[in-house]
C-alpha cells in the first residue's frame, strides 16, 4: 500500500513538472557559457577611464578649474598652521564641493616656480611657489613614480563620478586607481625629474582637504594631483 502510494505521489510530481515546462519552457545553459557571460559583464576600469578622460574629465579642469592661489588666499590658517572646519565649509561650497566623506575636493590651476624636489622616495613631489599667492600654505604637486592608493582627489572633485554609478565599492575604487594610473603614465611619464629645480610651471590638478571627524584642520601644506603640468625656463 505505501509503495503505490510513493508511486502515485511521485507521478504527480512528474505530471506537474511537465505541465509547467509546457506552459513556461526552461533553457539548459552550461556552466562553462554562465561563466563567460560573467566574465564580459565584469567591470573594466581601464575602459571606463579611456570613455571619460578626453570627453569628459579633462574638458571639466579646462572649463571649471580655479586658480589655486584664490582659493588659499580665502583660507587663513592659524599660526599653529590649523583652521576651524567651519571656516572652509563655505569656501569649499564656493569653489569645489564636499564629499559624502566630507572631503573638500578642488579642480584648480596655477603657475609658479619650483622650489623644492623631492624625488628620494616613490611618492615624489614637488613644491612651488605660486604666482599671486604669498600665504604660509605649502603648495606640493606629485610627480611619482607613485600616488598614494587612497588618493581619491580627481576622482571627486570633477564631481560626475558617482559611487551611485557603480555595481560594487570595489568598482569604484578601481576607477581611482586607474585614473592615478593614467596621471602617472600620461602626465607624469615623461618628466624629466632631475632638471625640475628653479623651472617655472604651469598645471591643472586636484587637491582635497579631509575634513571627516575633525575640528581643526591641519592645513600647513596641500597635495595637488596634476593632469596637466606646462614647464618653463
Amino acid at each position: 500500500m505505501k509503495q503505490k502510494t510513493v508511486t502515485i505521489i511521485v507521478a504527480l510530481v512528474v505530471l506537474i513538472i511537465v505541465v509547467l515546462v509546457g506552459r513556461y519552457g526552461f533553457t539548459v545553459v552550461r556552466i562553462e557559457d554562465v561563466e563567460k557571460a560573467a566574465k564580459s559583464e565584469a567591470f573594466d576600469p581601464p575602459a571606463y577611464v579611456d570613455s571619460i578622460w578626453d570627453s569628459k574629465l579633462i574638458p571639466a579642469f579646462e572649463q571649471k578649474a580655479v586658480e589655486l592661489s584664490k582659493i588659499l588666499t580665502e583660507i587663513q590658517p592659524d599660526t599653529d598652521g590649523t583652521a576651524p572646519k567651519e571656516t572652509l565649509v563655505g569656501i569649499a561650497k564656493k569653489y569645489g564641493l564636499i564629499t559624502v566623506g566630507e572631503a573638500h575636493a578642488y579642480m584648480v590651476k596655477g603657475s609658479g616656480k619650483i622650489v623644492g624636489v623631492n624625488a628620494e622616495t616613490s611618492l615624489g613631489t614637488v613644491e612651488v611657489v605660486l604666482d599671486d599667492y604669498s600665504g604660509p600654505i605649502k603648495v606640493l604637486l606629485y610627480i611619482g613614480t607613485r600616488i598614494p592608493s587612497d588618493e581619491t582627489s580627481v576622482r571627486d572633485a570633477v564631481g560626475f563620478i558617482s559611487f551611485g554609478d557603480f555595481k560594487e565599492q570595489t568598482e569604484y575604487g578601481k576607477v581611482t586607481s586607474e585614473i592615478n594610473k593614467r596621471v602617472l603614465t600620461q602626465v607624469l611619464g615623461s618628466l624629466d625629474k632631475s632638471n625640475l629645480m628653479g623651472k617655472t610651471i604651469s598645471f591643472q590638478g586636484a587637491f582635497t582637504i579631509r575634513t571627516f571627524n575633525l575640528i581643526q584642520i591641519d592645513l600647513k601644506e596641500i597635495k595637488v594631483v596634476p593632469i596637466q603640468i606646462k614647464l618653463g625656463e
